[in-house]
This record gives C-alpha cells, structure tokens and sequence, in this order.
C-alpha cells in the first residue's frame, strides 16, 4: 500500500508486477548463475570426471577428492600460505593505508577531489591490466625496476617474476596499489555518515584529533569495518587474474584460484577434483560471510 494525501491506496496489478520484476529477475538470475553452478560444483566434488562426455560418465568416488587434496597434492598447501600471505598484506597495508589516506580526504583540504581520483583510478583498471604491469615493472631486462637499480646486465639480473622467493611479493605490490584506492572509498563513505555533532561534543569536551578519532570516529565506523573485512577476504580468496596473467600461478604464485583452474579448464581436465578444491574456497568464504550477514540483519533488527 502508499500514502497520498492522507489516505491509504492499495497496490495495482500493475505495481505488484513491477516489484515482482524488479525483485524477481535478480533473484532468478543469481539463482541460476552463482548458487546452481556452486551447488552443482559440490556434487560434483563427490566424482571422478574428465568433463568429457554425458552425466552417465561420471564415477562418484565419495570423499576421495577432499583426501587427496589435503594428503597427495604438493601444490596445495602452498597455494593456502600463499593466500594467508595474500590476506596478512591486505589487512597490514590496504586498510590501513586506504583509512588513514580517507581521514585526510575528509578534512576537505585543497584539491581533494582529485587526490581521490587519483587514489582511486587503478580500482578502474582490471586485475589483467595490472598483471600485465607487473611484466612491464619486473621484466628482467626490459623492467622499470631493474633499468633503475642498474641490475640489467647478464650475471646481475634480479629476476622478479621467475623468483618464487621474489615473485609473490612483487605481484602483491601492485595488488596493494590497487586495493588500497578500494578501501580507502568505503572508509571515506563511513566518514562522511559519522554526525559532525560527535566532533563538536568531543572537542567542547577538550579531546585532540587523536583522541576524538579514537574514541568517537572509530568507534562509529564499526559497520564500515565489518565491510572493509570481508571484503578483505573475498579479495583475498579470489585473487587469480594478475598472478595468472604473469605465469599462471606456477613457481611461487600458487593460489586456491588458480589451482581450481588447473584442474577445471588445465591441460589435465579434472573436474571433479577442481570441483572439490572450488567446494573448499566456497565454504571458508562463507565462514566470513555468514557472520557478517547475521551480524548485519540483526542490526537491521
């Protein structure tokens, strides 16, 4: 029903069908195109399946998979420290970078609006642009880094990318670069919902900078924090275009991500098992997510 004039009006047919549709078509979409295909992946998980042929040349094999991923595979367990590496970064350097950089493009000094643009354009640029900067910078003999440091004659290249002790972190600089520009937008959207009237009271009651940050500031952008951590995560877990496009996850860039692909669309089709170790990243996702919808409905409540 709505309002008009002090009196109530009952919905048409015509706005039920427009809110059906409006509610209807994302819900169905979402349904078919995420929650099938990951429910389908679970079963999936439970087979042995070269992706060739119909459903009647599948073998289902039970927990076989589960077993050999965490007993038999080498690559997995340094795919997971990879992505715990990933995660440990993103929440040392993005986050806090991305807020400290929010406050001071909340002061409203001169020229914000194009610090911001500035911080925030490699958000623009897609995850296999900027694995592609990652050849440009740490080319070996072409690369920015090494034409700087002066390491580009045989005997004194420093081989960035074909390094498993180097490659990683390389790659993560440029993934910081991009994701801190990502936070920093979601602390400035918190900053800007904190009511001024918090500041007055706290400065009338003699806090500094600091302390009104700490006490009053920080404490009203919890919201914007639980955001900021899942997020965190997602971007964590998923992570597989600039380390793909670099050397396809091979030789110290191992990631969940790019293991699934191996196996899903590799030269070694195995879908079953690619299935499993898809089953497996879904499930930690949401062991971040569940929590924070809960937490979010019920303070909806």
């Amino acid at each position: 029903m709505s309002r008009k004039r002090g009196k109530l009006r009952l919905l048409t047919g015509r706005d039920k069908a427009v809110l059906t549709a409006m509610a209807g078509v994302p819900a169905l979409l979402t349904t078919a195109l995420i929650w099938v295909p990951a429910l389908g992946s679970i079963v999936l998980s439970f087979s042995k399946w070269n992706g060739i042929g119909g459903f009647d040349q599948i073998q289902w094999i039970g927990g076989k998979n589960y077993y050999n991923i965490t007993h038999g595979y080498p690559p997995f367990a340094p795919a997971w420290h990879h992505n715990l590496i990933w995660f440990a970064v993103f929440v040392l350097i993005p986050a806090p970078l991305g807020l400290y950089l929010a406050t001071q493009l909340d002061k409203r000094i001169r020229g914000s609006r194009i610090y911001q643009n500035i911080f925030f354009l490699p958000v623009v640029l897609s995850l296999a642009l900027v694995g592609f900067m990652v050849e440009l910078i740490y080319a070996p003999e072409q690369g920015l880094i090494n034409n700087l440091t002066g390491h580009t004659k045989p005997g004194n290249l420093v081989d960035w990318i074909g390094n498993p002790h180097l490659n990683l972190f390389a790659v993560l600089t440029l993934a910081v670069w991009r994701q801190t520009g990502y936070v920093m937008i979601l602390w400035l959207a918190g900053l800007k919902a904190v009511d001024p009237a918090l500041r007055e009271a706290a400065a009338l009651d003699g806090a500094n900078e600091w302390q009104t940050f700490r006490r009053v500031v920080l404490p009203s952008l919890r919201p914007v924090t639980i955001v900021v951590t899942v997020i965190t995560v997602v971007e964590t877990l998923r992570a597989f275009d600039i380390v793909y496009v670099v050397n396809r996850g091979k030789n110290g860039l191992e990631l969940l991500s790019t293991l699934i692909t191996d196996n899903i669309v590799g030269e070694a089709i195995r879908v079953g098992f690619g299935s499993a170790l898809a089953s497996i990243l879904l499930v930690v996702s949401l062991l971040v997510i569940v929590p924070y919808l809960v937490v979010t409905f019920r303070r909806d409540d």
